[in-house]
C-alpha cells in the first residue's frame, strides 16, 4: 500500500464514523458530509425509503426521534478501489431505543439489528463521499 491508499482508508473509514454519529446524534446536516448531493440511499431492507440525500435526511428526520436512543456500531470495512472509486462493505449493529433513560428489559419498543452497509465512494473536492448506499439487514429483533 502506498500512501495515498493508506491516507484514503483512513480517510473512508472516518467517512463511515460521521455516518454513525449523524444517525446516532440526530445531526442530520453531517450526512452532507457523507453524501453526494445526487446520492441515492436506500434503506428499504429494513422497511425504510429509497431517495436523495435530501429526500432521505427529511425522513430520518421524521422517523428516528420515535427512537431517541440510539447506536449503531461499524465493523472493520472492507474497501476496494476500482476506476477511481471505492467499493465499502461495512458490516453493522444498532440499537434503537424509546429512551435514553435506563429501561426494565421487558420494556417494548427496542429494536436490535445488524447487517452490512454497502456503500459505493468517489472522491471530490471535498473529499470522499457516497454516492450511493444500500443497507443489507441480517437480522433484526424487536421487543
Amino acid at each position: 500500500m502506498d500512501t495515498q491508499e493508506i491516507a484514503d482508508r483512513l480517510e473512508i473509514t472516518g467517512l463511515l464514523a460521521r455516518y454513525t454519529r449523524a444517525i446516532d446524534s440526530g445531526q442530520w446536516d453531517l450526512l452532507d458530509e457523507v453524501f453526494s448531493p445526487d446520492a441515492v440511499i436506500d434503506y428499504r431492507a429494513t422497511g425504510g425509503i429509497r431517495g436523495t440525500r435530501d429526500e432521505v435526511k427529511a425522513w430520518l428526520a421524521e422517523v428516528l426521534p420515535y427512537w431517541p436512543g440510539r447506536l449503531h456500531l461499524i465493523g472493520a470495512p472492507t474497501i476496494d478501489f476500482q476506476d477511481g472509486e471505492a467499493v465499502v462493505s461495512a458490516p453493522f449493529t444498532d440499537t434503537l431505543a424509546p429512551t435514553r433513560d435506563m429501561v426494565t428489559a421487558d420494556t417494548e419498543g427496542f429494536l436490535h439489528g445488524g447487517g452490512w452497509y454497502h456503500h459505493r465512494l468517489r472522491r471530490t473536492s471535498g473529499g470522499w463521499r457516497s454516492v450511493e448506499l444500500v443497507e443489507e439487514q441480517a437480522w433484526r429483533t424487536a421487543r
